[in-house]
């Protein structure tokens, strides 16, 4: 039976060592030659071999499918003011999930989140998986002061503050009078200081895919036994974090396990590194260092705990062991492969495709070359061989008999071909979810189909996206905003300030609570952009009922919610500043709002239900007649187009008419007005109905 022990750190050293080579093993045997292939796939390259004086053409499937999909998938996640949100466990968290929500979308654009998104889902897509390292990084600020005249005990009270280091120190005795009246020496100090004020801030960076180590049992970064992040550092910058330059320098530099990052990496930036460039200059040596997180009973518990260990040189010294929290990895997906880690990109699912459709465009334009230029047969000695060969236009060659040259034709099956293609690229679009539809890119689909016809097809091409986009935000995005949440949490040190409901507010992330839940808001197409904005509208006319039909007080709908529902109705349209158009509004200026709404309300006289019925009905007759009169001007207007004759006729019938509209509606006709309105000139400043109702309308 094993006997619990603590762990030394040869020991420590001895069993992550043997973990990692396992890992660099399983990824450098099953997983790195896929990812090159797929890079050389997205580059326009092929398998398939190539014939001298055959074409050479490349169907680039690969790259034009992703540079396709890519957009969309951007667009998903930065159109949104908020794609992650962070949701409230108790009524208590509401003020909480909503200002971490804020932050830490400001945070992320603060740390360059487009290019970090930009190279994470170009990894997913290209090469399975796109990683996004996070973490805190902790920093020290010096700020200097300096003290004169002060007395013993003020300078003892200064030095011994925590963080202070003495810079200069002078004395000078000085000579005062004491309770007695006699005058004694008193030492003076001056004093120059340093203040030491921890700090840290949040810092995020892409994780090239061949860099990143994964045991090969792991189904997520969560569940693995081991993950890394394999890279190359420089003497100095091991230094710079605080390790000895002697014990640094002695390092072996790069290990032999190297080899396949080398190969990504020269796939695909193109070119090799220097690697003799900084020789001569031993700080800037190159040294392997990998970052390594696994679970470990360092302390003879029985119970694995999670560690950060630090590992350098070819022969993997470890440097740092340190218990740490969560894995700061989040891995993004657009395809996963259910209990595995890797899973599938849109490369690996197309790289067949690209094989064939190349080797029918190739074949395709062989057969139009042969077709222009076909083959020739002749008669030995009959021809000469020279003038044959050579390819002038209107070149002749000379033949001892007509009979002595003849064409071998070529059958033209170039037709036959493009309809193979075809078959590809719907066998493309149909893995893929891009189309000519979905991309906007078919007039065809524009003009032979209706609206609803047209966008039902762009939705269903669209629909692989979607999962692809839904993929990324419940896997990488998810834990990335989980992540960032728990650092803050956890090394925030003081508030800070941030703009909130149009107005900058102190927040403190200390306060937040850890376990709130998120929710992803994504959505795909113009179509789906479409069916929110409708949706929204008939919430806002429902929202607007409600609140038209039982009042501010309806417990149901509130000032806040309806604007929330307008600025999400503008975020749909691409306008992201709503506090330009609709001042901001919180619980607590709605509630203040209220209670003025309520004084005032009892302040004004009460109305009689019968006075309000009175007043009800005399505001529909006179909404009516508004509504016949506008009717009327418009009418009038359109009648001075016509003939003099008919159009007199018009405006008499207009008088008549408005003024038995009126009469129906209670109000006074003045007949001796409406005759003299009769007698004006064809062309009046004012409209007929003007002229009898006085302006009312």
């Amino acid at each position: 039976m094993a006997e619990l022990k603590k762990m030394d750190n040869d020991e420590v050293q001895s069993i992550v060592k043997d973990a990692l080579d396992s890992a660099i093993s399983f990824v450098e045997s099953e997983i790195a030659e896929e990812r090159i292939k797929s890079q050389r796939y997205f580059e326009g390259e092929t398998d398939i071999g190539q014939e001298d004086g055959r074409s050479k053409i490349v169907a680039t499937k690969v790259r034009d499918t992703i540079r396709a999909i890519k957009p969309s998938l951007m667009r998903v996640f930065l159109s949104s003011e908020n794609p992650v949100e962070y949701v409230p466990t108790s009524q208590e968290d509401v003020v909480g999930a909503e200002q971490a929500t804020k932050f830490a979308h400001w945070k992320f654009q603060q740390l360059d989140g487009y290019r970090l998104l930009n190279d994470a889902i170009h990894d997913a897509l290209v090469k399975k998986t796109g990683v996004i390292k996070i973490w805190w990084e902790d920093s020290t600020e010096a700020e200097i002061h300096s003290y004169t005249n002060v007395t013993e005990e003020e300078m003892m009270a200064i030095v011994n503050e925590d963080d202070v280091t003495v810079l200069e120190h002078t004395a000078e005795i000085e000579m005062e009078m004491n309770e007695l009246g006699i005058e004694v020496e008193v030492p003076m100090h001056s004093l120059k200081v340093s203040y030491e004020k921890k700090t840290g801030s949040l810092q995020m960076e892409s994780v090239p895919p061949e860099e990143f180590i994964v045991d090969r049992n792991a189904k997520s970064v969560s569940d693995a036994h081991i993950v890394a992040h394999r890279t190359e550092m420089r003497v100095s910058d091991l230094v710079q974090m605080g390790y000895d330059f002697e014990e640094i320098s002695q390092l072996s530099g790069l290990s032999s396990d190297d080899t396949y990052t080398d190969s990504e990496a020269f796939e695909r930036k193109g070119y090799e590194q220097d690697e003799e460039a900084h020789n001569a200059d031993p700080s800037m040596k190159k040294v392997s260092v990998t970052e390594a997180y696994m679970k470990i009973d360092k302390e003879g518990t029985g119970i694995a705990m999670m560690y950060k260990l630090l590992l350098a040189g070819g022969d993997d010294k470890l440097l740092e062991c340190e218990p740490y929290g969560e894995v700061p990895f989040a891995v993004f997906e657009v395809d996963p492969e259910p209990h595995t880690f890797f899973g599938r990109s849109v490369a690996d699912l197309l790289m067949n495709d690209q094989d064939s459709s190349t080797a029918m465009l190739r074949g395709m334009m062989d057969n139009v070359a042969l077709t222009n230029s076909p083959r020739q047969g002749y008669v030995q000695g009959q021809v000469n061989v020279d003038d044959l060969m050579n390819n002038e236009i209107g070149g002749l060659v000379r033949m001892k008999s007509p009979q002595a040259l003849v064409d071998i034709a070529t059958p033209f099956v170039a037709g036959q071909v493009l309809t193979a293609m075809q078959y590809m690229d719907d066998a493309v679009e149909a893995k893929s979810g891009v189309s000519r539809a979905s991309m906007g890119l078919d007039p065809d689909a524009l003009q032979n189909t209706s609206a609803t016809a047209a966008r039902l097809q762009a939705q269903q091409g669209s629909a692989q996206i979607e999962v692809m986009a839904r993929n990324i935000a419940e896997g990488g995005m998810k834990r990335l905003f989980k992540l960032m949440l728990h650092l803050m949490v956890e090394n925030s040190c003081e508030e800070t300030m941030m703009r909130l409901h149009g107005q900058f507010q102190p927040v403190d992330p200390r306060i937040w609570n850890t376990d709130m839940d998120m929710s992803v808001n994504v959505g795909v197409g113009t179509g789906q952009e479409g069916e929110r904005h409708a949706a929204l509208t008939q919430a806002l006319q429902m929202q607007m009922q409600i609140w038209s039909q039982y009042g501010n007080g309806n417990g149901l709908v509130t000032m806040t919610g309806i604007r929330n529902t307008l600025g999400d109705m503008l975020a749909l349209q691409g306008v992201r500043n709503i506090d330009r158009y609709f001042n901001p509004m919180t619980p607590e200026m709605e509630q203040q709002l209220i209670q003025q709404q309520q004084e005032m309300a009892a302040q004004s006289p009460e109305i009689t239900e019968a006075e309000a019925l009175v007043q009800a009905e005399q505001y529909k007759a006179d909404k009516a007649a508004e509504m016949n009169m506008i009717k009327l001007q418009i009418d009038a207007q359109k009648a001075l187009a016509v003939d003099d004759r008919e159009r007199d006729k018009l405006d008499q019938d207009l008088i008549i008419k408005a003024a038995e509209i009126l009469g129906n509606y209670g109000t006074k006709v003045d007949v001796e007005q409406i005759k003299a309105a009769q007698q004006q000139a064809r062309y009046p400043q004012e409209s007929p109905a003007q002229a009898v109702t006085g302006g009312r309308f």
